[in-house]
C-alpha cells in the first residue's frame, strides 16, 4: 500500500493541551500538502483554521474530550459552536460510565441527539476501547450503528491505551455495513497503519504518518 494512499485515510491530529496556533497552522499546511482526510484539532482553533484552509481541507474537532462525562446539553452546545465555526467533522466521546452501568439507552440517546444536530456533517463516536470489555465493545458497535453515526472510533489517545488490531477486527465484525471505523492512538509506523486498514479501518487518527512522509522526502 502506497504511503500517499494511507495519508488520504488519515485524520492528521494535534490535540495536545499546549498546542499553539503556529503548530495548528503547520498541521493544516501538512494536511493540504499530503491530502489527508482532515486535520483533527482543538475546538478553540476551528474558526481560525477554517478561515486559513477554506475548502482545501476538512476540519475535524473533538467534543466531550477526552473524558466524555460532560452533560449531553454541553456536548450539543460544543457541537453546534464547532459547526458554526466551520467544523466539517465531529469526533465525540461517549459517557463511559453509562456503558459501565449498562445504560446503553442513555448512550444511544446522546449520540442520536448529536446526529440529529449534524445532518450534513460527519459524526464519529469515540468509545475508548481500552476501558471496555469485549462485551461492552460489541454492544457499542450495535448502539453506534443504530444511532446513524458515520464512524465508530477506538480511542482518544489520552487514556491507558490506543487502537489495537483485535479491536479493529471486532468492530469490523459487529458494526453495520456503511459504518466506518477509525483507529486512533498508538499508530506508530506504516506497518500499524497498513494492518489497521487491511482489518477494516477507513480512517486513522495520528500525526506520525505525516512525519514519516517528511522523513521520506515526500
Amino acid at each position: 500500500m502506497k504511503l500517499e494512499e494511507i495519508l488520504q485515510a488519515c485524520d492528521h491530529t494535534l490535540l495536545k493541551p499546549e498546542s499553539t496556533w503556529e503548530q495548528i497552522r503547520q498541521i493544516c499546511d501538512d494536511g493540504m500538502k499530503y491530502h489527508t482526510a482532515s486535520v483533527c484539532i482543538p475546538a478553540s482553533f476551528v474558526k481560525q483554521a477554517k478561515e486559513y484552509v477554506g475548502d482545501r481541507l476538512k476540519i475535524c474537532t473533538v467534543i466531550g474530550f477526552p473524558n466524555g462525562y460532560s452533560t449531553t446539553k454541553v456536548k450539543l452546545i460544543e457541537t453546534l459552536d464547532a459547526v458554526d465555526n466551520g467544523a466539517d467533522e465531529i469526533d465525540m466521546v461517549i459517557n463511559i460510565g453509562w456503558v459501565k452501568e449498562g445504560a446503553y439507552d442513555k448512550v444511544y440517546d446522546e449520540i442520536r441527539r448529536l446526529r440529529l444536530a449534524l445532518p450534513d456533517k460527519i459524526l464519529k463516536v469515540i468509545i475508548e476501547t481500552c476501558l471496555l470489555t469485549d462485551e461492552e465493545k460489541i454492544e457499542m458497535c450495535r448502539v453506534v450503528s443504530k444511532s446513524g453515526a458515520d464512524f465508530i472510533k477506538t480511542s482518544t489517545g489520552f487514556s491507558t491505551g490506543g487502537a489495537t488490531r483485535e479491536d479493529v477486527a471486532l468492530f469490523k465484525q459487529y458494526v453495520s455495513p456503511g459504518v466506518g471505523i477509525k483507529a486512533a492512538g498508538g499508530i506508530a509506523d506504516l506497518k500499524d497503519a497498513e494492518d489497521f486498514l487491511k482489518l477494516g479501518a477507513t480512517r486513522l487518527g495520528t500525526s506520525r504518518l505525516v512525519k514519516i512522509a517528511k522523513e521520506q522526502g515526500l
